[in-house]
């Protein structure tokens, strides 16, 4: 072997160690976190333990006293002092946020050296966030999941993004350029506000329509109408899917999104939602034309922040 060689393969090795090396300290410096939840959670606390060998799943004794008011009691409260601690809650009604917010409360009471809340979905109508100076803010979206998905479908050259109104395609659209897109718009006619196709052509693709939550769909069913009827003789989709960060779906409302008789021509392809409504979750079982993306592995990453 000539002697460049030998210095050739020595600088690899030593280019190799040092990202081994690189590897293994950064390994070590993640956090351990320690991670309660609540027990709607329970399902989507277990899937981001095992993400990551740097969280323990820890407990707590949700009991009441005969009056109603909650009686919780944290299991091995002593063994988080100095660790880095998280609550996984879900403030799916107000019976459950008042136990969940004295457990908030006192958690980072223990001598805790960090306290992360991780609230997958938060029921308010307003967009605006206020937060004290002590409190560090972090924002995950479940885009990244649709379009992981969506490299999965045959056919992706035929996929379109639809927003179903402004307001959605300012929320997402930068999120997904690699797709064309659609944008619909509601207009008024007499009584009735009605969708309208307002820009894009969906001729002939599978229609994807994206929006951040669902509640009782009225407006996904409008635009699936749409694209299949209204638009069918001139430009009409091939097929529509929709996808919703959030499937909130009071008294049951996914139930008129599910396939009927084996199926039907005009029914929603897919319809992907996330598990940051755990309700939803369990309800929906594996009914088409439902499927749920999990959620688990963007929260188990970001706690390491």
């Amino acid at each position: 072997m000539s002697e460049n060689a030998a210095n050739n393969n020595n600088s690899i090795m030593e280019k190799n160690q040092a990202i081994c090396k690189e590897a293994i300290v950064s390994e070590l410096q993640k956090k351990k976190v320690h991670l309660f939840y609540c027990l709607e959670c329970e399902e989507l606390a277990r899937n981001i333990a095992s993400e990551s060998d740097h969280i323990t799943l820890q407990s707590i004794n949700w009991r009441s006293f005969a009056d109603g008011f909650p009686n919780l009691f944290i299991n091995n409260a002593h063994e988080i002092r100095g660790q880095h601690v998280a609550f996984l809650a879900s403030f799916s009604s107000p019976a459950v946020i008042f136990e969940q917010i004295s457990v908030i409360y006192l958690l980072p009471r223990l001598f805790v050296a960090s306290f992360t809340l991780v609230l997958p979905f938060f029921p308010t109508g307003s967009e605006r966030f206020y937060f004290a100076d002590q409190v560090l803010p972090l924002f995950e979206t479940g885009i990244p999941l649709l379009t992981k998905r969506l490299q999965q479908l045959p056919e992706t050259e035929k996929i379109i993004v639809a927003f179903p109104d402004d307001g959605a395609w300012k929320r997402f659209h930068k999120l997904l350029d690699q797709y064309p897109t659609v944008v619909c718009t509601k207009v008024r006619e007499g009584d009735k506000r009605i969708v309208r196709l307002k820009e894009g052509n969906p001729a002939g693709c599978h229609v994807v329509i994206v929006d951040d939550l669902v509640q009782s769909g009225g407006t996904l069913i409008e635009c699936q109408m749409m694209f299949y009827e209204k638009v069918l003789a001139a430009h009409g989709a091939a097929k529509v899917s929709a996808y919703v960060t959030h499937g909130v779906f009071p008294k049951s409302s996914w139930e008129r999104f599910t396939h009927k008789n084996n199926g039907s021509e005009e029914a929603f392809a897919y319809f992907w939602i996330t598990d940051s409504c755990p309700q939803t979750v369990k309800s929906i079982g594996n009914k088409a034309p439902f499927e749920v993306l999990s959620l688990a592995g963007s929260i188990a990453g970001a706690l390491q922040i």
